[in-house]
């Protein structure tokens, strides 16, 4: 199966939840930095991640995203 690019972000505010959704993202990440990481997924495993991470945060309190890339457009960073 062809794997797609995703930016996965959260911001979490519970400590223990923070620690356990940092795991989680970090299981299925290629890179990142604090509280986004580039991940290479699976329509299968597009589905196993946001279900893990729903199970991870309260959604009262906490965010969670994970938005499609699109890996042939240049990249324009700052700093």
């Amino acid at each position: 199966m062809p794997r797609k690019l995703y930016l996965a972000a959260y911001d979490v505010r519970c400590p223990s939840r923070l620690a356990r959704a940092v795991r989680v993202i970090k299981g299925y990440a290629s890179g990142g930095q604090k509280s986004a990481y580039e991940c290479w997924l699976t329509p299968a495993e597009h589905k196993a991640l946001h279900a893990e991470m729903a199970q991870v945060i309260d959604p009262a309190e906490d965010q969670f995203a994970l938005l499609p890339l699109e890996p042939r457009q240049p990249l324009a960073p700052l700093g």
